[in-house]
């Protein structure tokens, strides 16, 4: 039939607030545009050039195997990979250790900077967070290498599961709605919100898996982390401040922003990346997406300058938002 809606691929289950049947979206928000737009924005002329090569200032970190009693350390692998260790558990989010972050091994943005932690210097892994399906966040070779060195537990939300499970089908994987809640061991639960972004693997399937943020609830305080998310008028920070705040630490995206007319649904810029700190009432920042792949139109350290200047502009302490180089390692502080 020609009016026959198509199916998804990833994810069947009930209408909601946010999931229509077939494709999920942002309630109240703004939708991904469209080819056309897309043409717009990459025939633009105002791509900035990059560096092939990026050296971090940061050696290649070697992490401790675990960090107990209040410690709660950040160890940045580059975009939105950072090593999470916090109350004995080893956390990794959006997992990339591929070259290219794209369906082509030969095309597609290339890392300029090395991985801030080799993966044969990792610790064990506990558990993974995939925030979503883009392939700077889901990245399936880097998830199949885990799965077979470490056999960490995997939460992602609604229809990531299918993809991942497709490259490690012995994983074990915990699929989230918004709102939902699970428990991954005595104090420590994991509660996933919405996030403003889409997905897709490809051409057809646009909005067919859920996005969505992370709360880690632990002994050691309550970490917030955002893979993409565009600002929504503040809403699902201020929502999450609200139902679980304050935060010991927010990781948050700041950087891949221009063209705002086409990315401001779905990448905030330092601005707004320091006003959502402020309405989530997080303590401290470990600032990603930025200096790893080039996504955008944006000099590579045009994030950094721009987020001092936010930072200044709200009357934020330097040292409360960090922009995590690859290898660097951020021990939070307590208050």
């Amino acid at each position: 039939m020609a009016n026959a809606k198509p199916k998804n691929p990833y994810y069947q289950g009930p209408v909601t607030d946010h999931f229509d049947g077939t494709r999920f979206f942002n309630p109240g928000g703004i939708a991904p545009l469209g080819f056309r737009a897309m043409l717009r924005w990459q025939f633009n002329g105002e791509r900035q050039n990059w560096q092939k090569q990026v050296p971090s200032p940061f050696p290649q970190a070697r992490p401790e195997e675990r960090i107990e009693g209040d410690g709660l350390r950040v160890t940045m692998v580059g975009h939105a990979s950072m090593l999470v260790q916090v109350a004995g558990l080893n956390i990794l989010t959006d997992p990339v250790w591929s070259d290219r972050v794209s369906p082509f091994s030969f095309a597609g943005p290339k890392r300029v900077t090395a991985p801030g932690i080799r993966f044969e210097d990792l610790p064990e892994v506990d558990l993974v967070l995939v925030t979503h399906n883009h392939y700077d966040h889901l990245d399936v070779a880097t998830l199949k290498r885990l799965q077979a060195t470490h056999s960490p537990r995997f939460v992602t939300p609604l229809g990531n599961d299918t993809i991942i499970r497709r490259a490690a089908p012995d994983a074990r994987i915990s699929t989230m709605d918004w709102g939902d809640r699970i428990a991954i061991s005595d104090g420590i639960a994991i509660d996933a919100e919405p996030a403003h972004h889409w997905s897709a693997r490809g051409t057809g399937d646009r909005s067919m898996a859920l996005w969505a943020s992370f709360v880690i609830s632990t002994p050691s305080g309550r970490i917030y982390h955002v893979g993409d998310t565009g600002f929504h008028d503040g809403i699902n920070y201020r929502s999450a401040g609200e139902k679980h705040g304050p935060f010991r630490l927010a990781i948050l995206p700041f950087g891949a922003y221009e063209p705002r007319w086409f990315m401001q649904g779905q990448h905030q810029n330092p601005d707004e990346a320091v006003r959502g700190m402020q309405l989530a009432n997080a303590a401290h920042v470990a600032g990603h997406h930025f200096a790893t792949f080039q996504l955008t139109d944006e000099a590579m350290d045009a994030p950094v300058r721009a987020l001092e200047a936010a930072l200044r502009e709200h009357g934020v302490a330097r040292e409360r938002f960090r922009p995590l180089r690859a290898g660097e390692v951020f021990d939070v502080p307590l208050g």
